[in-house]
């Protein structure tokens, strides 16, 4: 894999245009608005399982070392799954001391590894907190929670959008297409930089995941500028070609003329700038969305689509 390799003095000068993203690889993203620094479900681990000798395996060393890891204002995570929460990364940070903005329910576990209650804020859908200049709130999604058997849905699983003086940001966390991109679209939005998942879809869990083509939906629905595709070229957490969301977002985006940043894993950009768009990945077959359809239940594409345009 082409890995950008990432050091902590990478981050020593500010971006001049207010706005900078680092893609970290799968969903972990390292956020920087308007001189607050964010990140968001930062996952180092080598699996993403609840064992270490078995399950879904990353395809890369992190790109950025945790000793290299900038001061960050705080953590930001969407929701309790394995690829989205590392409990090894929140016992090795727990005596940083960093803000921990999570989703209800979420805290408990963070207690549980060693994080104090007095830094970790628990937020349902809706509700908003400041972290210094930015306001973040929680939006909803549409998906599902839990560890184990024991734990499953007992947590929220939840959005965010990052709102500034000048930069917006909108991170979708795992989400299936919903009714209620509109409204987070009219209420918090436009956005810069929309970071939505691409990957881990299937027909037969189409009110899991998105998909390529739903998430450039979801993308423009909230008003987005720039999307940043999450959520592939890391894990193997389905029955796809590894490769294959990435070319049918792209297929999808230059339908719609959404434009799409694509960075290698590792790679800085600021979305109000030039945007990465090499094609870094192997060109290997993939199935169309002809050939593997992916629609959520329960919504109508179309009529979302009249809604965004009222």
């Amino acid at each position: 894999m082409p890995v950008e390799a990432r050091v902590a003095a990478d981050y020593a000068t500010p971006p001049a245009s207010g706005l900078r993203v680092t893609w970290l690889g799968h969903s972990t993203t390292l956020l920087e608005v308007e001189g607050t620094r964010l990140l968001f479900d930062p996952v180092w681990a080598e699996r993403a399982s609840f064992v270490s000798f078995a399950g879904p395996r990353r395809f890369f060393a992190p790109p950025l070392p945790l000793a290299e890891l900038p001061p960050v204002d705080a953590i930001v995570l969407s929701h309790d799954h394995y690829d989205h929460l590392d409990r090894e990364l929140v016992e090795s940070v727990a005596a940083r001391g960093m803000r921990w903005i999570v989703p209800l329910g979420v805290g408990d576990w963070l207690r549980k590894w060693g994080i104090a209650a007095n830094s970790i804020e628990e937020l349902d859908w809706w509700d908003s907190t400041r972290v210094g200049a930015l306001t973040l709130t929680s939006t909803p999604a549409r998906h599902f929670s839990g560890r184990g058997i024991t734990s499953a849905d007992k947590t929220l699983w939840t959005g965010w959008a990052v709102i500034g003086e000048r930069r917006r940001v909108y991170y979708a966390g795992d989400t299936a297409l919903q009714n209620e991109f509109v409204e987070i679209g009219s209420r918090l939005g436009p956005f810069d930089l929309t970071m939505i998942e691409i990957g881990a879809y299937d027909a037969l869990w189409p009110d899991v995941h998105l998909g390529p083509e739903q998430a450039v939906l979801a993308h423009r629905l909230v008003r987005g500028d720039v999307m940043l595709p999450l959520h592939w070229g890391t894990f193997d957490l389905a029955l796809h070609g590894w490769t294959e969301p990435i070319e049918r977002a792209l297929v999808a985006a230059e339908k719609e003329g959404v434009r799409v940043a694509t960075p290698r894993p590792g790679g800085v950009f600021e979305p109000t700038n030039t945007l990465p768009s090499e094609r870094w990945w192997p060109a290997i077959p993939w199935h169309t969305a002809a050939e593997k359809p992916i629609h959520s239940t329960g919504v109508n594409a179309d009529q979302l689509r009249l809604e965004r345009r009222r």
